[in-house]
């Protein structure tokens, strides 16, 4: 059953959907235009939702859903010759990839106008990240951030009011009715923002493990696909990498210590996992590691500080071989350091585990709008595999609480998992690619 009828009512849509049929084009225009303008109410929407979450969608389906939903604002439009690109990761415990990616791409001749999030629950935002740093301004205009793009080749920018004002609707119902992990809606909502911002390219990282959205790799490499599928349909040549998100990634969890690691990173010493899924492009890995080594990915950091509000002597001090970050980002009231219980060898670290304890001591947010604390965080003192004595310390986390609960300390102590160093196994962060048409990315 499918409707041609541009006059269906709202109810009749609904129950279209409800009923397992299949929304015409002009059927999702009428819903897009009618969630954009206002006219639907947030009940009819929630409806609406909970049905394409429970009979799913057609890939034409979800395609037109994607394709109106960028369509509901202002979309960016670049110089012919620049070659626009960006990535999107879909979240988890001490991600802070775009950070030195950004800069490293603009550092390889690229234009990546960046639009990022703020974290939720248990995972970090790249925006609240940033903003660990004194000045750095996000909320940028289509205006400012062409002119950024043209100085300096990149920007890291939270969503402006005229891009893709459907989502900003529909990913606030979709969160109050628990629809937030529907697989169209999920793509619709990635790749309309993306495609929204004129790229000629897209890399995508899908993650799984506990603490991810998705828990296994069947259930990441559909939904992968499926953001491939419509990526490329769009006119973006998308491609994506799964990665495992058990344990975090790099040494560092929170935002202004995460902003630190970042640093690291741009000069040439930052973890290994950190740094390969960095540089993890293919058909650019050598180039983008080149510019990490040779320095120019972070003159390119330093610039896009500046060009974000951030002074230029904070943004020269940062980028500077200065390790005391602190000077010029908040720390906190105290750091307390936890101790390993056995001998043996460091077999896990469990992310999820140690960014819920983190998100309690103010680090995250519970629902939209929430301040956090940019100065809480981890700094996770061991690696992987490595052999530890009882009574070394493990963890040193920086909050602004007089003391931790034994119940926290009980918590991440927990999340060391500690053992005979032969059942260590060293797995890569990255399982696959799914690469657009079987091609290279760039």
């Amino acid at each position: 059953m499918s409707s041609n009828d541009n006059t269906i009512s709202f109810p009749e849509l609904i129950k279209l959907k409800r009923d397992d049929g299949q929304l015409s084009p002009a059927d999702i225009r009428t819903f897009v235009q009618g969630v954009t303008s206002g006219a639907i109410q947030d009940t009819q929407i929630g409806a609406m939702l909970m049905a394409i979450w429970q009979k799913n969608m057609t890939d034409e389906e979800t395609l037109a859903l994607t394709r109106e939903m960028m369509n509901s604002g202002d979309t960016l439009e670049w110089p012919e010759e620049w070659l626009v690109v960006d990535k999107h990761s879909t979240g988890g415990v001490g991600d802070k990839i775009s950070l030195p990616l950004a800069p490293a791409l603009a550092a390889c001749g690229c234009k990546v106008p960046m639009i990022s999030g703020r974290g939720l629950a248990h995972t970090g935002g790249t925006l609240d990240k940033l903003e660990s740093i004194p000045g750095f301004n996000v909320n940028q205009s289509v205006q400012q951030v062409k002119q950024i793009l043209q100085d300096v080749g990149c920007c890291i920018v939270g969503q402006t009011e005229s891009l893709v004002p459907a989502d900003r609707v529909l990913y606030a119902i979709r969160d109050a009715t628990s629809t937030v992990d529907s697989l169209p809606l999920i793509t619709s909502s990635i790749i309309s923002k993306k495609g929204a911002e004129g790229l000629s390219a897209l890399v995508l990282d899908v993650k799984f493990g506990r603490a991810a959205l998705y828990k296994d790799l069947d259930s990441a490499r559909n939904l992968a696909q499926s953001l491939v599928t419509a990526g490329n349909r769009l006119g973006v040549k998308t491609g994506a990498v799964l990665s495992r998100m058990y344990t975090p990634i790099g040494q560092s969890v929170g935002n202004a210590v995460e902003v630190c690691e970042a640093l690291e990173c741009l000069k040439g010493r930052g973890p290994d996992d950190l740094t390969e899924l960095v540089t993890i492009l293919e058909s650019g890995e050598k180039e983008i590691a080149q510019k990490l080594k040779n320095g120019e990915a972070l003159e390119k950091f330093q610039a896009m500080l500046e060009a974000q509000g951030v002074s230029a002597d904070v943004a020269r001090s940062l980028c500077s071989d200065e390790t005391d970050y602190f000077q010029h980002m908040r720390r906190a009231a105290h750091q307390t350091e936890l101790k390993v219980q056995d001998d043996g060898a460091v077999l896990d670290i469990d992310g999820l585990a140690l960014a819920e304890v983190l998100h309690k001591l103010g680090a995250g947010r519970t629902k939209s709008g929430e301040k956090i604390d940019h100065s809480v965080g981890a700094e996770i003192l061991v690696k992987m595999g490595q052999r530890v004595q009882k009574g070394e310390s493990w963890i040193r986390i920086h909050h602004n609480s007089p003391d931790l609960s034994s119940h926290q300390c009980s918590d991440l102590q927990k999340a060391l998992v500690i053992g005979s160093h032969n059942k260590y196994k060293a797995v890569s962060r990255v399982a696959e690619f799914i690469q657009p048409n079987n091609t290279n990315m760039f």
